[in-house]
């Protein structure tokens, strides 16, 4: 399996201009800045990237700015999510034909239902490509729950799914993949404030969403992380949570955006229907991050 897998892969923002398109010279400076912290990939066009918001020809112009500033450095593993099963067909195969090394497979937006429904999707996109695949688990948001028993008939009919970004925010589903595949699925925690967690009950990687703004912090507390060095990570683990919490919330884009512009790594812009942060959500937001700012660590060797 392809060891892209175990590390971080950050989710990364669009940025949007002023006139409300895609800021392109921006998003390969962004790419390149991950790469250069030590990312073992990139992962487009997911909740965190406003896909929902962008047009097919948005996506595909995502995906060419991406591929090309990642340059072979690592991989390309854009989300794939849609309203129709058809749609997201389509897509991995144009990720795929755009020079992606990945895909991360998505229920379908809005529509939540059975087993029979949700694993027919599923099954149809990562039937559609030869890349490795990742499904997305996120219960809390899409209202669909891969169970560890779902993943491995997945996996018995796919051999091209090879990991799963877990989500559900509950570490038991770790051990329970674990219990039920072994080492079949690579396991990437998917909500920032479990990362330690997650690493301690057996994760390989992370698809992390504050490391738009923190990278070499964030690749920091992976790496400490995976090495058991509980005693050092515990103290950047401690200032890093107020932030990695903006993760697991409604407006995360609008935080983690926010985030970014205060460190200046990026703009708060965000897409409709989203809107900027304003009046006891802004005030909020600033003293928690002024208050890591004035208080950041410094770094361990790792």
């Amino acid at each position: 399996m392809s060891t892209f897998w175990q590390g971080v892969l950050p989710a990364i923002t669009t940025p949007f201009l002023d006139t409300g398109e895609v800021d392109h010279a921006f998003l390969a400076q962004h790419v390149t800045q991950m790469m250069d912290a030590g990312s073992t990939g990139i992962v487009p066009l997911g909740s965190l990237g406003e896909t929902a918001t962008l047009s097919v020809d948005e996506k595909r112009a995502v995906l060419r700015t991406v591929v090309a500033a990642v340059a072979g450095r690592g991989a390309v593993v854009p989300g794939v999510a849609a309203l129709a099963t058809r749609d997201a067909v389509a897509f991995a195969r144009l990720a795929q034909a755009e020079g992606c090394q990945g895909l991360m497979v998505l229920p379908p937006y809005v529509y939540s239902t059975d087993w029979r429904e949700m694993k027919a999707h599923v099954s149809a996109v990562i039937g559609a490509t030869t890349l490795p695949c990742m499904l997305y688990n996120n219960p809390v948001a899409y209202k669909t729950d891969f169970t560890a028993s779902q993943m491995k008939e997945l996996t018995e009919q796919h051999p091209n799914l090879v990991a799963v970004k877990e989500s559900s925010a509950d570490v038991r589903r770790i051990a329970a993949i674990k219990a039920a595949m072994g080492t079949r699925l690579h396991i990437l925690v998917g909500v920032d404030d479990l990362i330690v967690e997650g690493i301690a009950a057996g994760a390989t990687g992370w698809v992390a969403g504050l490391v738009n703004a923190f990278p070499h912090e964030s690749i920091a507390l992976f790496k400490l992380a995976r090495a058991g060095r509980w005693a050092e990570a515990e103290p950047l683990y401690h200032w890093f949570l107020p932030l990695l919490r903006m993760d697991v919330v409604p407006k995360f884009v609008q935080l983690i955006k926010l985030v970014q512009s205060r460190v200046g790594m990026g703009s708060a812009a965000v897409r409709a229907p989203r809107l900027l942060l304003a009046g006891e959500e802004l005030e909020q937001a600033n003293t928690t991050i002024t208050l890591a700012l004035a208080n950041k660590p410094a770094l361990p060797t790792c």
